[in-house]
């Protein structure tokens, strides 16, 4: 009886393997003029990705039917796990059996929010083995509606947002569960050209270079779906600035692609502003040009002259920036990922101090990292893991490489 169980149970396992399917990709683009991200979602329409956001939302302009999903369901309760700051409290009142899910998607540039049904959509896009599409698939998602005028600020052309967040109805979870693939994606932001998402992990192409990641834990924060992580220290050039380990642990530190620059509060930002000022004064000592200071553009402090700045192979010739995260890997920020253009001769260093935010204020992250700091970076997801895995790209080499989402 025992042997059969076992043969049993070993065919079940064998089904199971083989019914197990391939990670879905899609080509990611960096719009110039919000520097926001995209990717095709289906039949034309472009969502904005949300590394931050629970939820996928599209305006339902052309007459979606809403899926009849109760209030008191599950999916419901997904949905309204994780309400945005000013939205109304989700409820169902006392005819909670008979209600229908209304859901509140969110604006993550404009923090606007507005109430909508759930209805099914589909994400097309291509299976990969690794090396090549393999063919093109259908995933059913389960999508919040929203009124057009909750695209305000988003880029043009794009009809909603993809959120990537941590939780069971973001993008990443529902592909994981049709597809049946890990609760992971990889992303590839782009400075320019073609970046690419994986939903699901690997393979990828180029083996020995992504098995090479450095890992961090990805940190839970109370009441957020959002991806934080915790640094151990700052340093310029070397040099380790002068702030706390318990000051950054205090609130953590977020990612988010709704912002080109890095927030920071005001106990950590001085402290780097202050740093990486002397930094770039002291450059000149090494052969580096002379930075000049020109008038600051919103919301930035410090703007310089490019053409007094020079260029190296990471980008502006600045300090390098070393964010030392829990794990003890370093994410290196070249010129390439702390400075930003802002018009036609003018970069601006992409930090900038947290408005209405105290000091040492817990309830506020010690630090975002935006969309800059991320690109040209091969990031791993790892919500199964817990983990965040990174690796800068080599030299002349741009998320491209990662892409081949363009055919089947």
């Amino acid at each position: 009886m025992a042997r059969v169980l076992l043969l049993v149970l070993a065919a079940s396992l064998a089904a199971l393997a083989s019914s197990k399917g391939l990670p879905v990709l899609a080509p990611v683009t960096k719009d110039t003029a919000t520097s926001l991200y995209t990717i095709p979602f289906h039949d034309g329409a472009n969502l904005v990705l949300d590394v931050a956001g629970p939820l996928v939302w599209s305006t339902c302009d052309g007459g979606q039917p809403p899926a009849e999903i109760p209030c008191s369901s599950p999916t419901c309760l997904l949905a309204n796990a994780y309400p945005a700051p000013g939205c109304p409290a989700p409820s169902c009142g006392s005819d909670r059996h008979d209600k229908p899910c209304t859901a509140y998607p969110y604006n993550p540039v404009t923090g606007a929010c507005a109430a909508g049904s759930l209805f099914h959509t589909k994400f097309v896009a291509n299976t990969t083995d690794g090396n090549k599409p393999v063919s093109k698939v259908n995933v059913g998602v389960v999508a919040a509606c929203a009124p057009s005028k909750l695209l305000a600020s988003l880029p043009r052309g794009s009809t909603g947002v993809a959120g990537l967040a941590d939780s069971g109805l973001a993008l990443p979870a529902q592909v994981a569960s049709a597809q049946k693939v890990a609760n992971r994606f990889l992303l590839c932001l782009p400075t320019g050209g073609l970046g690419v998402a994986i939903f699901g992990g690997g393979p990828l192409p180029w083996p020995q270079f992504t098995q090479s990641m450095d890992y961090t834990p990805l940190v839970a924060k109370g009441g957020s779906p959002a991806h934080y992580i915790s640094l151990k220290s700052i340093k310029v050039e070397n040099t380790r600035v002068p702030v706390s380990e318990r000051a950054l642990a205090t609130g953590g530190v977020m990612l988010s692609t709704r912002l080109p620059y890095v927030l920071l509060r005001r106990d950590v930002y001085r402290p780097l502003v202050d740093a990486f000022t002397k930094a770039l004064a002291a450059q000149p000592a090494n052969g580096a040009p002379v930075a000049r200071a020109v008038k600051p553009v919103a919301p930035f402090e410090l703007c310089y002259d490019t053409k007094s700045l020079g260029n190296n192979l990471g980008g502006y010739w600045v300090p390098n920036v070393g964010l030392a995260v829990d794990g003890g890997s370093d994410w290196a920020m070249t010129g390439k990922n702390s400075m930003v253009d802002v018009k036609p001769g003018t970069a601006c260093v992409a930090f900038v101090e947290m408005k209405g935010v105290e000091a040492g204020d817990g309830r506020a992250p010690a630090a975002i990292l935006g969309g800059a700091q991320m690109e040209d970076f091969v990031l791993d997801f790892d919500m199964e893991k817990k983990r965040l895995g990174f690796s800068r790209l080599p030299q002349f080499t741009g998320c491209s490489s990662f892409n081949f989402a363009g055919s089947t």
